[in-house]
């Protein structure tokens, strides 16, 4: 088969790679149909973030069950997107179905290949079936979509409440569109890019175009926002959703930071004397089956939750090393990269 691989620290190639290494004796085969680039692809790619080389990265996939143990539940032909975290199901965490939290754990397109390849070996338990009406490249954005669902669930919300996200990005505005499911009556997004406001206007949100305007100083003069999540990663968006948040306000921090975050003591005091209540949020949940993040996710995409506008390019996977260079370039406007096998 083929793949797109990471032989080193910024080099990729389309090559011919060996089969995929089967994880359990009961694996699934998957043909890869689809193959996001998730943000952590591109210092894995090009920061010397990777675990090992050689490396195909990849772990936002979804494709067709190409082959299935006999007796299993699963047949040739299946819509099917894949979880990427393999927990080792031994440790505390895993005993809770706290998968996320597991000490011992294996991820594909990271630890291991991923779906940068036109096959994947998986794990009967990572594996949940594509619903009849939801496309195949709609499914490839499940991970994603989950991860902003888990945080958006850290949240107390309550119908008419007042959403801030400071983040335009895919999964910002993936976190836009779950306030408003989950009942916020408005919703504001954050950006500093104008093509991604935008965007964020024509989803139905109200943008604010932070280059201007603090959003922290334009709630403030409305008491404030019920919740934020802060979904940039960078320690001024992270003091900005501080200071956003009202009265009994709720800040989630979703993005992985860089920098380092200090906290001024009048800005200390706000979070003190408004009861502020805040969050971090890591990945997402799979337990207990039928009623877990991935399964809502599944149910809710292009029927409520719209994520193929925010895909911008799609690519064939062979292309790969030319996306991802100018990706990591700058080179052109880029919102959410998804391969096509």
């Amino acid at each position: 088969m083929k793949g797109l691989v990471l032989r080193g620290n910024g080099d990729l190639a389309y090559q011919d790679v060996g089969d995929p290494t089967p994880v359990t004796g009961g694996d699934v085969l998957v043909e890869v149909k689809f193959s996001g680039i998730c943000g952590s692809d591109i210092p894995r790619a090009f920061h010397g973030k990777a675990y090992h080389y050689p490396l195909i990265m990849g772990h936002e996939f979804s494709g067709l069950v190409r082959s299935a143990a006999p007796g299993s539940a699963y047949a040739p032909g299946d819509r099917v997107v894949v979880f990427p975290l393999l927990p080792c199901l031994g440790c505390p965490p895993c005993q809770t179905g706290d998968y996320a939290q597991c000490e011992k754990y294996d991820y594909f397109g990271s630890r291991r290949d991923g779906g940068f390849a036109e096959f994947v070996s998986v794990p009967v338990a990572n594996l949940f079936r594509v619903p009849d009406g939801v496309d195949l490249l709609s499914a490839s954005m499940t991970e994603p979509c989950a991860v902003a669902l888990h945080g958006v669930e850290k949240l107390q919300i309550q119908a008419g409440m007042c959403g801030l996200v400071i983040g335009g990005g895919p999964i910002g505005l993936m976190v836009a569109q779950w306030l408003r499911v989950k009942g916020c009556g408005r919703v504001l997004v954050a950006d500093v890019d104008p093509a991604k406001l935008e965007l964020a206007e024509r989803l139905g949100f109200l943008p604010i175009d932070s280059r201007k305007l603090d959003p922290a100083v334009q709630l403030q003069t409305q008491g404030g926002a019920d919740c934020v999540v802060e979904a940039c990663g960078l320690p001024a968006t992270f003091l900005q959703a501080l200071n956003a948040a009202g009265r009994f306000g709720q800040i989630v921090f979703m993005g992985n930071i860089s920098g380092t975050f200090s906290v001024p003591e009048h800005d200390f005091s706000r979070i003190l004397r408004n009861e502020v209540r805040i969050s971090g949020t890591w990945n997402s949940r799979v337990t207990p089956r039928g009623r877990d993040e991935w399964t809502r996710v599944l149910s809710f995409l292009d029927r409520g939750i719209d994520v193929q506008s925010l895909v911008s390019h799609r690519p064939r996977l062979e292309e790969g090393a030319g996306v991802f260079s100018r990706v990591e370039g700058k080179k052109e406007w880029f919102n959410k990269v998804v391969f096509s096998l």
